[in-house]
């Protein structure tokens, strides 16, 4: 069988599964009397028949929830393709894989001493958010986790016609359970449930995928006829670790208080050490060793006993629990040990709880040693090694909570600060750089805070001292472990980073060692970071950090968002990769290991894509093997909600980060590639900024797309715009993305590259020759095309038109709508002669998606238009009719969302 048959046979089985589950929806709606609207919905030839016999509300709501069991089946059936590609054609064959990986290095001839060597080193970080792209309702979620498992049973073939009836009376009570949940917000998140829904992740999701993508690392080095000792425990697996935002990101997040902050480090470590408990549980279930029959150490029996002197009369239960059985009487003094440590009893003096992670990890390593000298190596491997592995990736603490802030927010901090002080030139935010750095670096040659704890000096100062003492709280109890780094969002010069070491003394952690990461957004922070990087590592606070630590790592942030919002996808990527290599080129004077923290969305837009298509097209040498990812709003549930699909994408990102660690930079400056790209992208910027500073653009924008529609959406607890102002400048990246998808533009994802590359092909028609080698060879560049072709095949020139006919002005309308429409006409025809094939051969899955879902988004799309026009005539009224209308735009956000697999 060729990969072709085996992909045209999941083609197949998507559209097989995907009737079988309209049929059933069907069933269910005729069974509680809608079948008028059960005719309607997709199945022959996956056309809808909208009719007057049932309301636009049912009938978005319907296919809403056709387009969810989509997504679904595709989802079930990219798993499915992956076993059946593997069982064929080997452990190798899945792209990114670790079987791939690992093969590649051993075609390449690389010894396995060093490929061990490589993965040791490897770090990986994926950092949960809750910025406002989930359409779904929690509950909702739920539901489509249920459904996903019985999609799963379906998959064996063995069930018998009493059990296949029953599988779908199951599916149809589920159906109809999710039919009658509500499928928008009627309020906005709490936090407490945007924290609660990433605990269901930290705590059920991610602790399992480690361990599956641990055992598909074993399997592919033993596949590989790699040496076993190489792979053994768990210092030589890579270090998988999780960060969160939710209760640490205040970058124009008003509702994060200190106090949510506090709750939420408190909750990270107490549903850890309950998790490691549960663990010792089972682990002592499982070493029932008799002492009779297996030689037991003196030495350990020696330490079992001091142990449970230390413990007094818990101590003394612990060991008559078990009599005999010393590996269970070790582990039960463990669990006394824990115990103290979660009641935070400490009462009893040095060894009564565990001071960190670190100090369980010895005491399961012993255990190991013991295992080993007893000849238990299997048992070890089995029982062990899992909970060894577990303390190693997740500590105490769960996920390292980052927290951040943005630069202008830090500047009204300083001037409140000073004013209280005493300062007679109080006003920081107008001071320039030079007076600022002088400021600072005179300031900090100081320990002395400037306020006595307890006095106010105004609402932001309040507020950051505020939460910061909490984390001063949280470190002087337990340790910096389950604290991540401090993020200064919008870094444009070296001040910003230096602030926060003035913070950070004010509360008294200047020398916690937390640290400090700039977040570079804009395309103009970007091209300016290295030269910040290259003054903070020289400022003599890092260099003392650096000189004082063996294993120093400089944390840099990456933003995609705002750079795609400031110029375009192009020019975002192009200074992104530019920055990566320059950044790693500032660091390399230093002898500096950097990691680089990308803060991707889930749209191309936005930075999101295939894991490991994007780490292969970073430059090569930029990787250090440590790295760090945001995975934001409903990207969360889409690469992580169901188990194999979360190992899939971990297995993903691990093994993509172990593979572009092991290439090295390039002795060859590739003058004339980045000459072209820079050139390309001069073009592609021009043209953006033409349609983005046009003096009518903000009234074009606001009529063609849903925004006034999302600005009333309970989509997330995060407010839309930074400030409230009603400006470009001050509405955030993800509702700027989600608003062109929902009208079906997508311009975030594709303008300025058609008129851009015409531009280029006509003033320099060899390097256009040259641009074509370039997009087969070069990842970058391909990933990149690849990812723009996407969103022109997302787009729809029937749907801008529509939404077009908003614009009341005919000379702006036409203007602009012929700016875009000949970008978009320009970028489809030179992407297909740069590639030298056309989307039809090489998208083959990519326009069959599309066929399933086009006839029913273009239906949904027809309502919105309807409603839309006629909420706002009545949106200045505050009429029970304009709610009415508003209500039902929300639910088609919501049903549109799903149809096109994302929002912002």
């Amino acid at each position: 069988m060729t990969t072709e048959i085996l992909q045209k046979e999941g083609l197949k089985k998507i559209r097989e599964d995907y009737q079988y589950l309209i049929t059933l929806f069907k069933e269910m709606l005729i069974n509680i009397g809608e079948k008028d609207l059960a005719e309607g919905l997709p199945i022959d030839n996956f056309s809808v028949k909208k009719t007057t016999n049932y309301s636009n509300e049912k009938f978005t709501q319907a296919i809403g929830m056709c387009f969810e069991l989509l997504n679904l089946v595709e989802e079930n059936a990219a798993t499915q393709y992956r076993r059946k590609s593997e069982t064929q054609f080997g452990i190798a064959s899945a792209k990114g894989s670790w079987g791939c990986t690992l093969d590649q290095w051993k075609t390449e001839g690389i010894n396995e001493s060093k490929i061990a060597e490589k993965i040791r080193g490897v770090k990986v970080v994926p950092v949960l958010t809750a910025h406002p792209t989930e359409a779904k309702r929690l509950t909702v979620i739920d539901i489509h986790r249920e459904l996903y498992l019985l999609l799963v049973k379906k998959e064996n073939p063995n069930w018998s016609t009493s059990e296949q009836s029953r599988l779908k009376q199951e599916i149809t009570s589920l159906m109809e359970r999710w039919w009658r949940t509500g499928e928008i917000y009627l309020e906005k998140p709490r936090l407490e449930d945007e924290r609660n829904n990433l605990m269901h992740y930290f705590n059920n999701v991610f602790p399992e995928a480690v361990r599956l993508t641990d055992q598909r690392l074993k399997d592919a080095w033993v596949e590989m006829e790699f040496s076993p000792e190489l792979l053994e425990w768990p210092e030589h697996f890579p270090l998988i670790q999780f960060g969160s935002w939710v209760g640490g990101d205040r970058d124009g997040h008003p509702f994060v208080t200190p106090e949510f902050t506090a709750s939420t480090l408190r909750l990270h470590r107490s549903l850890m050490l309950k998790m490691i408990q549960k663990h010792l549980v089972d682990l002592a279930g499982k070493l029932s060793f008799s002492s009779f029959q297996n030689e037991i150490s003196p030495t350990f029996l020696i330490e079992l006993e001091e142990k449970a002197i230390l413990f007094g009369s818990k101590g003394e239960k612990a060991l008559k629990r078990n009599p005999s059985e010393p590996l269970r009487q070790y582990i039960n003094l463990l669990l006394v040990q824990l115990n103290n440590t979660i009641k935070d009893s400490c009462t009893l003096g040095e060894g009564s709880y565990f001071k960190s992670s670190d100090d369980l990890a010895m005491e399961l390593k012993k255990l190991r040693e013991l295992l080993i000298n007893l000849g238990a190596v299997q048992i070890a491997k089995q029982w062990l090694f899992p909970i060894e592995r577990l303390v190693q990736c997740f500590g105490f603490h769960l996920t390292k909570l980052d927290i951040r802030q943005n630069s202008e927010y830090h500047e009204k901090v300083i001037s409140q600060l000073l004013v209280a002080s005493g300062f007679n030139d109080s006003d920081y935010g107008s001071w320039d750089e030079e007076k600022r750095l002088a400021f600072l670096n005179e300031e900090l040659k100081s320990k002395r805070p400037f306020l006595v704890e307890g006095v106010s000096c105004g609402v932001e100062a309040d507020n950051v001292l505020g939460y910061l003492r909490e984390v001063k709280t949280y470190i002087d109890l337990y340790g910096t472990e389950g604290i991540g780094s401090i993020i200064v969002s919008m870094t444009r010069s070296l001040s910003d980073l230096l602030v926060v070491y003035l913070l950070l003394r004010e509360v008294g952690l200047q020398d916690a060692g937390l640290p400090v990461v700039p977040l570079l957004e804009t395309v103009d922070d970007l091209i300016a970071g290295p030269e910040i990087l290259t003054s903070f590592l020289k400022h003599p606070i890092v260099e003392k950090q650096r000189l004082n630590s063996e294993s120093f790592v400089q944390e840099v942030m990456l933003g995609y968002s705002d750079s795609n919002k400031d110029g375009g996808i192009l020019t975002s990527r192009w200074n992104i990769y530019k920055a990566e290599e320059n950044l790693t080129r500032a660091a390399n004077q230093f002898d500096v290991k950097l990691c680089f923290f990308h803060g991707r969305g889930g749209t191309i837009s936005r930075g999101g894509g295939k894991i490991h298509r994007f780490l292969d097209s970073m430059p090569p040498g930029s990787m250090s093997g440590q790295i760090k990812m945001t995975v934001q709003g409903e990207s969360i549930a889409n690469l992580f909600a169901n188990r194999l699909t979360a190992t899939y994408n971990l297995e993903m990102f691990v093994a993509g980060t172990a593979r572009q660690s092991m290439i090295e930079e390039s002795k060859v400056i590739e003058e004339n590639r980045d000459r072209i790209m820079d050139e390309i992208v001069e073009f592609t910027r021009e043209t953006y900024r033409k349609l983005l500073d046009h003096p009518n653009f903000i009234e074009f924008y606001t009529a063609v797309t849903p925004i006034d529609v999302l600005e009333q959406s309970k989509i997330g607890s995060r407010p839309v715009r930074r400030t409230g102002q009603r400006s470009l400048e001050d509405l955030r990246a993800i509702p700027w993305v989600f608003s062109w998808n929902q009208s079906r533009f997508n311009i975030s994802g594709w303008f300025g590259t058609g008129s851009a590359l015409v531009e280029f092909q006509k003033k320099y028609p060899a390097d256009f020759e040259q641009l074509k080698i370039l997009a087969k060879d070069w990842p970058f560049l391909k990933y990149s095309l690849i990812q723009i072709e996407s969103n022109l095949l997302n787009s729809d020139i029937e749907i801008m038109n529509a939404f077009a006919d908003f614009v009341e002005n005919p000379k702006i309308k036409q203007e602009l709508m012929s700016l875009i429409l000949n970008d978009y006409n320009n970028c489809l025809d030179e992407i297909e002669e740069i590639m030298e094939t056309s989307a039809e051969v090489r998208r083959i899955s990519k326009l069959d998606d599309n066929k399933l879902r086009n006839n029913s988004l273009r239906a949904l799309h027809e309502i919105q238009i309807d409603y839309l026009t006629k909420w706002r005539n009545l949106k200045d009224s505050n009429s029970k009719e304009g709610d009415g209308y508003l209500m039902l735009l929300l639910l088609l956000v919501n049903a549109l969302s799903g149809g096109l697999k994302g929002t912002g």
